[in-house]
């Protein structure tokens, strides 16, 4: 495990180890990914309004999930350092790979000597209802990138790191990352976690809110899993999101123009997640 202190800089380190592992340079990513704003991370992000000159350097090749077959023709070239994918695309709209497509990529990987990296920093710690999202896939990815939940909003991340690889000394460093007070909080997650059991609850109120979204009016699309849910309309849900913030005092995140997210804290009671359905059900 290597410690650091944002998500942008677990996502760099682990394809800068990956290309030291293998002696490669391209990486394969995904259509409408978001990996981090610096250098690297933000290469293999799909949007070009935030990738600066000054990025372009690093091959990345982007493709649509679930299409194990054009994946294998890219790998094939021999060229191929990486391949990085979120255990659910958070600000690609709540977007999930399937499992096969997972067990696809992890086979391949292997069979062409690439490094899997499963970026879980929206989508691990509890949120989709496993500790990992690709936990439903039952892989075991080379590397895996946590942030946001690790610490419950302190500065911190992690590179999880598969024993096989062996970094050398000075390969990977930071001034900051693990130092004691990160520690301290990501520590003290873990026990409220197991504690509070809110794994258990994330299964128990997502399935909920999700059985109950589907009876509302108007939605184009409902995706996610555990408490990371989005919901697509046909129209934007600007308007939506402004009455529901200045009128009801809920508070929601979103992808592009047409897609709410939600993702609540771990511990929300089923009590709160009908009070947002009372709120949100009369906007529609």
């Amino acid at each position: 495990m290597f410690l650091i202190n944002t998500g942008a800089e677990a996502n760099e380190n682990a394809l800068k180890l990956a290309s030291f592992h293998n002696g490669r340079k391209r990486v394969i990513a995904f259509k409408k990914s978001f990996h981090g704003r610096t250098s690297a991370a933000v290469r293999v992000t799909d949007n070009p309004a935030i990738i600066a000159p000054v990025n372009e350097g690093l091959p990345v090749t982007y493709l649509p999930f679930n299409d194990a077959d054009l994946v294998e023709t890219e790998l094939r070239k021999g060229d191929v350092s990486s391949v990085i994918i979120e255990g659910i695309q958070g600000v690609g709209g709540i977007r999930m790979p399937s499992d096969e497509f997972m067990q696809s990529l992890r086979g391949l990987c292997t069979q062409y000597d690439v490094c899997l990296i499963v970026d879980e920093i929206q989508s691990g710690y509890g949120r989709s209802g496993k500790f990992f999202a690709h936990q439903y896939a039952g892989i075991r990815p080379d590397m895996i990138t946590v942030a946001k939940g690790i610490a419950n909003g302190f500065p911190m991340a992690a590179l999880l790191i598969n024993p096989l690889f062996k970094p050398a000394y000075g390969m990977l460093g930071t001034t900051f990352g693990g130092n004691h007070l990160a520690c301290a909080a990501a520590t003290a997650v873990l026990d409220i976690m197991e504690d509070e059991k809110l794994i258990d609850n994330v299964n128990r109120v997502g399935s909920f809110l999700m059985e109950e979204l589907r009876r509302l009016p108007g939605i184009k699309e409902l995706r996610g899993r555990g408490l990371m849910i989005g919901i697509e309309f046909e129209e934007p849900v600007k308007e939506i999101r402004r009455r529901l913030l200045f009128e009801e005092k809920v508070f929601t995140g979103v992808a592009g123009t047409s897609t709410i997210r939600l993702l609540p804290p771990l511990c929300l009671s089923m009590e709160e997640a009908g009070d947002f359905l009372n709120r949100f059900g009369k906007l529609l």
